[in-house]
């Protein structure tokens, strides 16, 4: 249920950011936003406390935002407040922001490595998924697992690819056992 709000709402948003030409706007002011819920935990705290009245966390809200940011943006969060779905205002956010990221042409991609990659190889990695993938920039966000042995796993989205050294030793352990099963 939670995701399916997320998607409503923040496709919603996608499409006001497109329809009122808005979109870097929205993306700036929406990170800026996060950031600002992040630093004050107490913040959310308030607006997800079931005693105080919906009217109370709007003038709230209002006096928070209201001329720190778009009138466009600070009516969605009075009506994601008045829609009692302030709790799934992080899902929304990100949901929205993937979006912005898909209409932009922007990749988001996470390699994972056992060791520590140079930068040299880093650019070879980010220029060689930008010619095979339609994106046109990517984002890149690198990790390291020791248990992967050697190679990589490259994720975009939902898809995976997997090269690593763990990986290819676990298909040769299940061919053997086969092998010696038959």
């Amino acid at each position: 249920m939670a995701k399916l709000v997320s998607k409503v709402y923040g496709e919603a948003l996608f499409e006001l950011a497109v329809e009122e030409e808005k979109v870097d706007v929205f993306v700036e002011e929406m990170e800026g936003i996060k950031a600002v819920l992040a630093e004050n935990p107490e913040f959310s705290r308030l607006m997800n406390h079931p005693k105080v009245l919906k009217e109370e966390k709007v003038s709230v809200l209002e006096n928070v935002f209201k001329g720190r940011i778009c009138d466009e943006l600070t009516g969605f969060l009075t009506l994601i407040v008045t829609k009692d779905r302030y709790g799934e205002l992080d899902g929304i956010l990100d949901y929205f922001l993937a979006e912005i990221k898909k209409f932009k042409g922007i990749g988001v991609a996470t390699v994972t490595t056992a060791t520590t990659l140079l930068d040299e190889q880093k650019i070879r990695i980010e220029q060689k998924l930008l010619e095979t993938t339609s994106y046109e920039k990517m984002e890149m966000n690198y990790a390291e697992d020791k248990e992967l042995i050697g190679g990589m796993v490259i994720r975009i989205g939902d898809r995976v690819v997997d090269s690593s050294v763990r990986t290819k030793l676990n298909e040769l352990t299940r061919q053997l056992i086969g092998i010696q099963l038959s």
